[in-house]
């Protein structure tokens, strides 16, 4: 029985081009200002981060600021840029400029979930800051009250690694067989069913990713059910 879901968001909950438009712009034209002034304390600490990160200690600010515009274009998943990606874009998300942007069937689907007892997680490379941002200031309303947890890079790993999947299990304390994860990359589905876990693959139409064996696939949250093990209702209901 399906006890906790575990979604992805970057075409899996929320079109790419959301992720790849509004979000990097906002973080690519305002990177260069922000290294400048440094932002705060914190913001010191990861770039310095950044730059150990590249090996590149004594790397100027301005070096910096073009290192980290390269790696967004590359989209290179690193702890430092992530961050520092989750720190600038929080502003966005405070001032209205930026909205979490969700595919129709998402919303209905977790909250139908979470009706059943059901603990629902988010695992995306993206940082806890931006993940909690995105669900908090979805455009249609805020999703953030349906949400268990929050995984990055830093909390959890690699996501194309099955240790990953096994630091999530011990931190939710559900067993791999009563999980199930959603995304629609066929490496993290690898690595996640190699944790033990359920998988379900999700192509969306438009969306980059495309089906590949061995594992199930569906075109939107609406499928699940279909799919995956029943949920559990638990007597304790949503906490």
């Amino acid at each position: 029985m399906t006890r906790a879901f575990v979604v992805d968001i970057e075409g899996t909950t929320s079109p790419t081009n959301a992720v790849h438009g509004a979000l990097f712009d906002y973080f690519r034209e305002r990177i260069r200002p922000w290294v400048q002034r440094y932002g705060s304390e914190s913001g010191r600490a990861l770039l310095d981060d950044a730059r150990r990160y590249a090996g590149r200690p004594e790397a100027t600010d301005s070096d910096t600021a073009e290192m980290l515009r390269e790696w967004l274009a590359a989209d290179v998943k690193c702890a430092p840029l992530k961050d520092l990606q989750g720190l600038i874009c929080g502003e966005g998300f405070r001032s209205g400029e930026l909205h979490g942007e969700f595919f129709p069937d998402v919303a209905p689907a977790l909250r139908r979930w979470r009706a059943t007892g059901a603990r629902i997680y988010v695992y995306s490379s993206g940082s806890k800051h931006n993940q909690r941002d995105w669900f908090a200031h979805a455009r249609d309303g805020r999703l953030d009250d349906v949400i268990d947890g929050y995984f990055d890079l830093m909390s959890a790993g690699s996501k194309r690694t099955a240790d990953a999947y096994q630091r999530i299990t011990e931190a939710i304390g559900i067993t791999p067989a009563e999980t199930l994860f959603l995304t629609d990359s066929p490496a993290e589905l690898d690595a996640a069913a190699e944790a033990g876990w359920g998988v379900l693959g999700v192509a969306r139409p438009g969306e980059p990713q495309q089906p590949r064996p061995p594992h199930e696939w569906i075109s939107a949250f609406d499928e699940v059910e279909a799919h995956a093990p029943a949920v559990l209702v638990r007597g304790d209901g949503p906490r």
